[in-house]
């Protein structure tokens, strides 16, 4: 990085002689004018710094999106091949992908087009995406999860439960569990389908066991607490029971 002082020009640019440990390469600079207090402007930086602080700021930037978005969301996406002189309209696919971020589901997308269609991001397009938004997230609903993953033995297929407020707390749920019960990552398991599941179509026992009409949860320690403060007593003449 070099500094230097002139009048203000607009446009300049050149190559200056860098120098390492006796080894000498040019490298292209750019003018960034910068005013003064004197009118004096300041010049600062070459192209290969200001790029490699752009990266920098773009890798900070990305990382604290990550943290900010967090849960997973879902988009539908729909892509084509270019079109060329034997199909001049080349057919749709779309798809419906869980991702923390349009970036990732645009990757997974060309992911799955590659590996179905044999289109790649070279030679296709993506017509459009959007976020696709539960309808009621304040009702409790019973999800079906049809999944394919890679372990360390093969590829299996699976089909799991669960009871959930909206589709993507129902895909992150599958997502744990299938990292705690079978060392499962994220990046080798495959959604296929996610369809909300009727109380009398439940399969799995874990879930049956809640919809059973009228259940009751009992609470078998409970505490009784003064409603104020100043009703509070340190000692109190009789040992309380906490178990009914």
């Amino acid at each position: 990085m070099f500094v230097q002082r002139y009048h203000p020009e607009e446009g300049m640019s050149g190559m200056i002689l860098r120098e390492n440990h006796g080894n000498f390469w040019l490298e292209e600079w750019s003018v960034q004018v910068l005013p003064t207090s004197d009118g004096i402007s300041l010049i600062v930086g070459s192209q290969a710094d200001q790029a490699a602080r752009e990266r920098e700021e773009a890798v900070v930037a990305g990382l604290h999106g990550q943290e900010q978005e967090g849960n997973l969301h879902e988009y539908q996406l729909v892509g084509r091949h270019l079109p060329t002189e034997k199909d001049a309209t080349p057919k749709l696919f779309r798809m419906r992908l869980f991702a923390p971020n349009e970036v990732i589901a645009k990757s997974r997308f060309w992911y799955f087009m590659r590996k179905l269609k044999k289109v790649k991001k070279v030679n296709g397009e993506i017509v459009g995406i959007n976020e696709i938004h539960e309808k009621k997230p304040l009702q409790i609903k019973n999800f079906g999860i049809w999944i394919r993953y890679d372990s360390r033995s093969g590829t299996h297929n699976m089909y799991k439960e669960y009871r959930e407020l909206t589709r993507n707390a129902a895909v992150e749920a599958c997502y744990s569990d299938m990292a705690s019960r079978h060392r499962a990552r994220s990046r080798s398991i495959q959604i296929i389908r996610v369809a909300e599941v009727a109380n009398a179509d439940v399969r799995r026992p874990y879930i049956k066991q809640i919809l059973v009409p009228g259940i009751k949860f009992p609470l078998p320690h409970r505490v009784i607490r003064a409603a104020d403060k100043s009703h509070r007593a340190l000692f109190m003449g009789s040992r309380p029971s906490t178990f009914y």
